[in-house]
């Protein structure tokens, strides 16, 4: 049976490592149960220096170096690969997650060391890869959801992978091959609720996968229904393309609410944990998809699993907390008040931004009304709200900024906003692709890269700190400017500063403190659309 070696790369320097990957869990335990050895490196867990890394390379013989991440792992991925085929010239190396998928055609290009790539989702395409090589064999591109290196080096698209339909079918995610007790649970505490924050023994669990928004900045990459394939005169597979403006498609998937508590009573026995989180991205989709029966069932087996905590007197408690993400305009009072009363300790709120006009042009479906109501209604029913905001979007002006500060004033928060970053796989990066590239123009030369572009990807970060700027208004210097005087309500400053724009913009008072159309040919008409 095939031997492979998986590794997960450094991610969020800045931060400690807080969360097992869950898609590469799933994949090894899949290749498990089908009889595979699988061993992982967690690169990202154990941080090690490049003489580690080297020892881990050269410790078997392995069949597949798989490396898989997502985008803003993408500098780790880089070197890890590079070590891998200059320390085992032979060995087969493959490339999956966020990362190849969104960008397959340029990060082939960029990693030479690379043979072959995940597109999409693999949960079917990696036992395949590992049947290949038990054959004996490496024709790649013969495997739906590949793309691989014919002689001659060109790159070959297979047909599209598609997403399986049931959930319940996946083993539970190998956690014991990650540090679990050496790092994970070292970083249990999470800084929003009481719960959280003495949590001891956290892991995560992902109980479905998609999405019904169609938020511009945001990504699927493929796993959630978004992903088209394209095709050129002959009806060769030449690209993947995804969200574009107009034209979305989603498919949601969920486990059932028994796989769930199941899982949850699992982790709680086999791990002694005391809290999880939900990793999905939008646990309120899967509610309103199942005529909200969903998370009231696994609130309902949360108890009769002896799940829903209770305290000790030492302040530690028996069962499982829990939290996860919410949306303004699909929770409810009634099943968030279910969810408090049944362990939830918080949920992270997706606000963005509290001005109607560019939560329209982002596709929230939300607006300053329902974000605010849903912060009370979460508050009402015992669960912390945790309001996750951005700026920086292309039409973001003085107004939107100070209706954000407004907002927090009413609301009680403190928040540092992250910057609106089009990450590749959004539709925002398909819409301001030659903008990214001018701003990075030069730097792929100077640090010796294939292209510009690839200096951008290299650049990413999780939005705490800029990247490529897309606001039409203002550029990366007074974007962090802004945000600090914003985080301090520090408004006659900002007002200050405004003056001092609109002069060296020759925008006179009175008029939109906006460069949105300001040209004679050149109309505003995202605000338009959003006015709509």
């Amino acid at each position: 049976m095939a031997k492979v070696l998986m590794i997960n790369p450094m991610v969020r320097e800045e931060d400690d490592p807080k969360h097992v990957p869950m898609g590469m869990a799933q994949l090894a335990a899949i290749a498990i149960k089908k009889g595979h050895q699988i061993q992982i490196y967690d690169h990202n867990a154990w941080r090690a220096d490049d003489e580690q890394i080297k020892e881990v390379i050269l410790s078997d013989n392995w069949d597949l170096i798989g490396i898989g991440g997502i985008t803003t792992a993408y500098a780790s991925i880089k070197k890890i690969a590079k070590m891998a085929r200059k320390i085992l010239p032979g060995v087969t190396i493959s490339l999956g997650g966020g990362v190849l998928t969104s960008l397959p055609k340029e990060i082939m290009k960029w990693l030479p060391e690379i043979d072959f790539g995940f597109i999409g989702e693999s949960y079917v395409t990696f036992p395949e890869v590992l049947e290949m090589i038990d054959a004996g064999k490496s024709d790649w591109h013969k495997i739906n959801g590949t793309i691989s290196r014919l002689e001659g080096g060109e790159l070959y698209f297979s047909p599209k992978r598609e997403l399986i339909d049931n959930l319940d079918a996946l083993p539970y995610p190998a956690y014991d091959l990650f540090p679990v007790e050496e790092v994970y649970f070292k970083n249990s505490a999470m800084m929003y609720s009481e719960a959280g924050m003495l949590a001891t023994r956290r892991l995560d669990i992902n109980a479905s996968i998609g999405c019904s928004l169609i938020c511009r900045f945001c990504y699927h990459l493929g796993i959630a229904g978004d992903m088209r394939y394209k095709k050129d005169a002959k009806g060769k597979i030449v690209n993947v393309e995804f969200d574009q403006p107009k034209n979305y498609t989603r498919t949601i998937r969920y486990n059932s609410p028994e796989y769930v508590v199941q899982l949850a009573k699992y982790v709680e026995k086999k791990y002694n944990a005391n809290y999880l989180y939900f990793l999905d991205e939008n646990l309120m989709t899967m509610d309103v998809f199942s005529r909200r029966t969903w998370l009231k069932e696994i609130c309902k087996l949360w108890k009769e699993n002896d799940l829903v905590p209770k305290k000790r007197k030492d302040g530690t408690w028996k069962g499982l907390y829990w939290s996860g993400t919410s949306h303004a305009t699909l929770c409810e009072p009634e099943i968030l008040k279910t969810m408090g009363e049944h362990g939830c300790a918080h949920l992270v709120y997706g606000y963005e931004a509290f001005d109607d006009r560019i939560l329209k042009l982002m596709g929230k479906g939300s607006t300053r009304k329902t974000n605010i109501r849903s912060f009370f209604w979460t508050l009402e029913a015992g669960i912390r709200p945790i309001p996750n905001q951005i700026i920086g979007f292309p039409t973001e002006d003085f107004d939107s900024l100070k209706m954000q500060m407004k907002a927090w004033d009413d609301l009680g928060v403190m928040v540092k906003p992250h910057f609106a970053t089009p990450y590749p796989g959004s539709e925002w990066f398909t819409v301001y692709r030659k903008k990214i590239e001018e701003q990075y123009k030069g730097q792929g030369k100077k640090l010796g890269l294939s292209d510009d572009l690839e200096a951008f990807i290299l650049d990413l970060g999780d939005a705490t700190r800029v990247s490529a700027v897309i606001s039409k208004n203002f550029n990366a210097v007074e974007l962090i400017g802004l945000r600090e005087m914003m985080v301090h309500r520090q408004y006659e400053k900002i007002d200050q500063y405004e003056q001092e724009w609109r002069k060296k913009h020759k925008i006179p008072e009175g008029q939109p403190s906006t460069l949105c159309g300001q040209d004679n040919k050149e109309k505003n008409l995202e605000i338009k659309a959003a006015a709509k």
